[in-house]
C-alpha cells in the first residue's frame, strides 16, 4: 500500500476551513501532517503536528491510520 491509498481527493481548503475544521476536530480524528523540511517544521508548526517530509511519505504512509482524515500542510 502506497502513501496515495491514505488520502482522499478533497477540494482545496482555504485557511480559514482548515482552521475550522481544526478548531471543531478532536486532535485524536486526523492525521494532521507537515511536508516541510525538519529546519522548517523546527521554526514553527500547527500544534499537534507531524513531521513526515514530503519526500519521505511513501515510506513512512504506514505511520497514518488510514481511517481517518489526513491534512497535510
Amino acid at each position: 500500500m502506497t502513501f496515495l491509498n491514505y488520502f482522499k481527493s478533497v477540494s482545496t481548503w482555504s485557511a480559514d476551513e482548515v482552521r475550522e475544521f481544526l478548531r471543531e476536530k478532536n486532535p485524536e480524528d486526523f492525521n494532521l501532517i507537515d511536508v516541510r523540511q525538519p529546519g522548517e517544521y523546527e521554526q514553527g508548526h500547527l500544534p499537534g503536528a507531524q513531521l513526515i517530509p514530503v519526500g519521505e511519505l511513501d515510506a513512512r504512509a504506514k505511520e497514518l491510520d488510514p481511517n481517518k482524515p489526513t491534512v497535510t500542510y
